[in-house]
């Protein structure tokens, strides 16, 4: 569904993505894990064009997307697919973006009726239905300033699936809340997992890699160095780069649990 070849992404002097290939299959979950500024969230964002890439090529349904630039000049043509392309990814940040102005309900039917063109009281349905999905249907008056943090990321889950869309991108969605918040989030993500949504997911959540992913990436300094299924990723990881990474991870869960007298 998604694929991208040789694809390459400089911000100045810093060279965020090397000549990085990767394929999503329709209804795969893909969890991309790494070290921080190994190029994870960029890798996201060229998937849904937020991000133009250098060099390289981004795939949709075997579509390729041309750089939105060429000589300098802005290609009217590769604007409009970048368009029709976000329309079908949707996609959940770290930080949830929410419209502070807006209620819950609000923030979930501006999109449709502005966008898809859809009526308000089909949106308002479709909103409904979406905030029982996630759990939240008691709070469609509230204002994001009176919810918590895993309540309004669950509220811009609902609203990235008001769309409709083919695939959803996470970046570290669960990296900006108390811990206590993080597992009505990934519960909500478990079940889209097994609906059959594809799926690309950053994150530091290894527990939800291991359990829910069909495939894992490991990324450090721009690169793909690895991947694999759970199974291989975590039992057996070829490249010594994965090996200290997971490394690391134990150690420092092992530290958190004796902090913690357990």
């Amino acid at each position: 569904m998604i694929r991208l070849e040789r694809v390459n992404k400089r911000f100045g002097e810093l060279q965020a993505l090397k000549d990085v290939s990767l394929s999503v299959a329709k209804g795969e979950v893909l969890c991309v894990v790494g070290p921080s500024g190994s190029g994870k969230s960029t890798l996201l964002r060229c998937m849904n064009h937020l991000e133009s890439v250098d060099s390289g090529t981004v795939y949709f349904d075997e579509v390729a997307v041309r750089p939105p630039l060429h000589n300098g000049k802005r290609r009217a043509d590769s604007e409009r697919a970048i368009e029709a392309i976000r329309a079908r990814v949707g996609m959940v940040f770290q930080s949830f973006n929410l419209f502070a102005h807006l209620s819950v309900m609000e923030n979930i039917t501006v999109a449709p009726i502005h966008v898809l063109g859809r009526s308000p009281s089909d949106a308002l349905l479709e909103a409904n239905v979406l905030l029982d999905k996630v759990g939240l249907l008691a709070k469609a008056r509230a204002y994001p300033h009176e919810l918590s943090g895993g309540q309004q990321q669950r509220v811009a889950i609902a609203r990235a699936l008001a769309m409709h869309p083919q695939v959803m991108l996470f970046d570290e969605a669960t990296s900006a809340l108390d811990p206590e918040r993080v597992g009505e989030v990934l519960r909500v993500m478990r079940t889209l997992a097994d609906e059959g949504m594809t799926m690309v997911v950053v994150t530091h959540e290894m527990g939800f890699a291991r359990e829910v992913s069909d495939r894992i990436v490991f990324m450090a300094d721009g690169r793909i160095v690895e991947e694999g299924d759970p199974a291989m990723f975590f039992a057996s990881p070829r490249q010594a780069r994965t090996r200290e990474f997971l490394r690391s991870l134990w150690e420092r869960n092992r530290q958190l649990g004796a902090a913690a007298g357990l």
